[in-house]
């Protein structure tokens, strides 16, 4: 009777808790969030539509709502997650199957709070935890060029292929509660103007976060900003390894100054390196196109940033490399012989290129980082051509794919990343298996919009 009696007790406190929380949860994340703009007419003037036109440049959205050949925005690009894969959606204005319908207040919450118009959740592969950092003004701009600008598409988004339960949208809604910014990115008053424009585009039109910071364990960046030492200090997305953007010497960027990454920005190359991989689509879409006070404000901010020791390593420093004209006898590694018969005239025997148009191969991130994608997937299935101003590069790395197996690719990498003071560190044929069943060669075909 005793047990009876606490039961019953039990369950009449327990029961209308459970609702109480569980009305609450459905509350909110049911919820439509408010957005500034709710009940506002939307301006479209020329300036508006133009301005907008280059936060679209600076946000990079061609990149992953478009397919080479096809119409600028009609989405469709596969991404692939942990769970399955997500597709882009369209985003040209047509009313059916596009972004048509929306207010200025719909456009803000899927851009800035990851709600689409009819309530759903956004995955977070669309950026939105950057894009909540963009001001009222830009969103305003953005809004006007897609409705004004952007030619619409009748073209249906494709369905994630993300199975039962992984595919419910409602938990992003807490997800956004622990792993959102709060709010529009405010000027920190102790810096400058430069600084403040700077940390402005990284965070939140560039979203340089989202392929350059680690994740948590819930698919989270680990940090938004400066205040986090996790900010920009290096993942592998998508098979590619996004180095750091910090002030590491091995992994980062405190070898190059302010203006080395000003031009690496504007012309997709130094004499440290060429953009490849997603870097190269970011070049051909967005930097290029942003203007030299832009980008010169992005690299001055990127150079504040510290880096760490102790996640850094031991500075690297130029070895003399062990190919000459007299090595490559009888005790010559495969990987050097690979390395002197397909790499060494481009790269130079010695591993240091030809700046700035052949990266050097010596003291690169992708030759240091433990991290293997990139130079697995660069070697297997080459990288996006680089565009300048219309202009295709002349100089492009070859896919080895059909021309070398696994365990020829892995020798010559191994090579390449324990050669020239390089310490990434040996690769398997097991290591490139695994890139090569997921990956495929890279398409000749790229997004470039007229600028």
């Amino acid at each position: 009777m005793k047990f009876k009696q606490r039961l019953k007790k039990l369950l009449a406190v327990s029961i209308p808790v459970l609702l109480v929380v569980g009305g609450a949860t459905a509350w909110f994340v049911n919820r439509t969030p408010a957005s500034p703009f709710d009940g506002q007419a939307a301006p479209r003037s020329a300036d508006l539509v133009q301005r907008g036109e280059y936060v679209a440049r600076a946000s990079d959205c061609v990149a992953c709502h478009s397919l080479p050949g096809h119409p600028a925005y009609a989405g469709g690009l596969e991404m692939p997650t942990p769970m399955g894969s997500i597709f882009a959606t369209n985003i040209t204005p047509d009313k059916e199957t596009g972004i048509g319908a929306y207010s200025l207040a719909d456009f803000d919450r899927a851009v800035r709070m990851g709600v689409a118009r009819d309530g759903h959740r956004l995955y977070p592969a669309m950026p939105y935890p950057s894009y909540a950092r963009l001001d009222d003004a830009d969103v305003q701009a953005l809004y006007a060029y897609f409705m004004e600008k952007v030619r619409p598409v009748r073209l249906a988004s494709k369905e994630s292929d993300i199975p039962w339960p992984l595919n419910m949208r409602w938990p992003l809604a807490l997800w956004n509660v622990g792993f959102m910014p709060g709010e529009p990115y405010r000027a920190d008053p102790s810096k400058d103007a430069m600084w403040n424009r700077g940390a402005y585009l990284v965070q939140a039109a560039g979203h340089c976060g989202a392929c350059h910071t680690p994740r948590g364990i819930a698919m989270n960046e680990k940090g938004l900003d400066q205040r986090s030492g996790s900010f920009l200090s290096g993942a592998v997305i998508n098979g590619w390894y996004a180095p750091s953007l910090r002030g590491d010497f091995n992994l980062g960027l405190a070898r190059w100054s302010e203006e080395d990454i000003h031009r690496f920005l504007k012309t997709g190359r130094n004499q440290h390196g060429v953009v490849f991989g997603s870097m190269a689509e970011a070049f051909n879409n967005s930097t290029q196109f942003l203007t030299d006070t832009d980008l010169k404000a992005m690299a001055h901010y990127l150079k504040s940033l510290p880096g760490d020791p102790d996640r850094d390593g031991t500075p690297w420093k130029y070895e003399t490399g062990p190919i000459t004209s007299t090595s490559l006898g009888k005790g010559a590694t495969s990987g050097a012989r690979l390395y002197a018969a397909k790499c060494s005239f481009c790269h130079g025997v010695d591993g240091r290129g030809k700046a700035p148009w052949i990266p050097p191969l010596a003291g690169t991130a992708s030759s240091l980082a433990t991290e293997s994608a990139s130079s697995i997937n660069v070697t297997l299935n080459s990288s996006q051509r680089v565009v300048a101003n219309g202009v295709p590069d002349a100089y492009r790395m070859p896919a080895f794919r059909e021309q070398l197996s696994d365990a020829q690719i892995a020798d010559l990498l191994t090579f390449v990343r324990t050669s020239w003071g390089n310490k990434g560190g040996d690769i398997t044929a097991r290591d490139v298996e695994k890139i090569r069943k997921n990956t495929k060669a890279s398409e000749t075909g790229i997004v470039i919009l007229p600028h």
